[in-house]
């Protein structure tokens, strides 16, 4: 039987967790990015390549890069957007000769991944990253003060967030803003106030259907190069799978991968799974989409979530919360079964346990938000003693 390959995301030499304690935990294979570069600058064979054997010196692998970020102009069909895509292209043809041949990237406009608190305490001590509504409004409609804002709410949410504004110092309005826009682990930009609302500015005529179809014409453009490298790129969902601040998002449902799917029918065009993205959605059925899928995903970030009435999350330990993993699991291996009996070549599926709580020793370590070493090794944990148990179920 194969085992789906367990991954571990780095950002690089200046992670304060080092290769040598991710060999600990048991991953095998290394997720990360040549960080340390602008977005959209070619990302040079030397670079590349040093990078690889850093990683192969510790026993791991380089199995997926995460992310060769998009540039907002690619985004936006604007600007020099042509030669962006030309170095993007280049890039692909860098790291297939380079032998790296799972890259996943966004289309998330401005911001990828929010939240608005880095540290949501549990009633077991342990903290959550959380995106609060509430504070999510307060900040757009008061702070941000987009035009607009305040027709883009529900009145009773509207009113929660005038009451929470009212009660925030200006330390809590710095850290909150900080919290939105400086930019989280792995995104690809960060900024100031006065940054934020001009690059918003960008997307003021751009609705999901415009989005939607720059991202197609940035496929048409890019899969073929995928292709030829033995490539396969894996797009991310929206996190969360919702506007925000007046921008659309175009991988938020089951129908979005659909038409993404659709758009250029080939093995390179792919899925990242993010369980807590899609998982954030109600209407999207996880294990469904895999089961329809499969054959198109091409790496998996497991986690779990916490939804409340109000649109309002948390992340919740890997195996509690609104995501059934263990049917995910099953849907996993069962996908790498039908792999292995049409003769693919890529049957194992990597996967990283993605965030995890701060717990125990963690909190005496300064780690990038969402991505402790204990928490993580956790979720690692339980997710490889659940594929263990459905297996044995399935196949003994």
């Amino acid at each position: 039987m194969i085992n789906l390959k367990p991954t571990w995301r780095w950002f690089g030499p200046q992670d304060p967790i080092s290769l040598q304690d991710i060999k600990q935990t048991g991953a095998t294979g290394i997720v990360t990015a040549l960080h340390h570069n602008p977005n959209g600058a070619v990302w040079e064979v030397t670079e590349i390549d040093e990078r690889k054997q850093t990683i192969e010196a510790e026993g791991l692998e380089w199995s997926v890069v995460e992310s060769l970020p998009v540039h907002e102009v690619v985004k936006s069909r604007s600007d020099n957007y042509a030669g962006y895509i030309e170095n993007y292209k280049q890039s692909l043809r860098n790291l297939g000769q380079c032998g790296i041949t799972t890259v996943c990237y966004n289309f998330m406009p401005v911001l990828d991944w929010t939240r608005t608190n880095l540290a949501y305490i549990l009633p077991d001590r342990r903290t959550a990253l959380r995106l609060d509504m509430t504070a999510l409004v307060a900040f757009d409609v008061f702070i941000l003060k987009r035009q607009g804002a305040e027709n883009d709410y529900l009145p009773e949410l509207k009113q929660k967030a005038v009451t929470y504004f009212e009660h925030l110092s200006p330390t809590e309005i710095k850290s909150l803003t900080e919290t939105i826009i400086a930019g989280l682990p792995g995104s690809e930009e960060n900024y100031s106030l006065e940054d934020f609302k001009r690059s918003l500015q960008r997307y003021e005529d751009i609705v999901a259907n415009d989005l939607k179809s720059n991202l197609f014409e940035f496929l048409q453009e890019i899969i073929p190069v995928a292709e030829e490298n033995g490539i396969r790129m894996c797009i991310h969902p929206d996190d969360p799978p919702f506007s925000l601040f007046g921008l659309p998002r175009v991988v938020s449902i089951e129908n979005d991968i659909v038409d993404l799917l659709t758009c250029y029918k080939s093995i390179s065009n792919g899925l990242t799974f993010c369980t807590g993205s899609l998982g954030v959605h109600k209407d999207n059925d996880l294990a469904g989409i895999i089961r329809r899928y499969g054959d198109r995903i091409h790496f998996a970030h497991l986690r779990n979530v916490k939804v409340e009435e109000d649109g309002s999350f948390y992340e919740s330990g890997h195996l509690t919360g609104e995501v059934d993993l263990y049917e995910i699991v099953k849907a996993l291996v069962e996908e790498q079964e039908r792999r292995a009996a049409s003769g693919r070549a890529d049957v194992s599926i990597p996967f990283r346990p993605d965030h995890g709580l701060n717990m125990l020793d963690d909190f005496t370590r300064i780690t990038n938000p969402g991505y402790p070493l204990v928490g993580r090794l956790r979720g690692l944990s339980e997710i490889i003693g659940l594929e263990m148990g459905i297996k044995r179920s399935l196949y003994q």
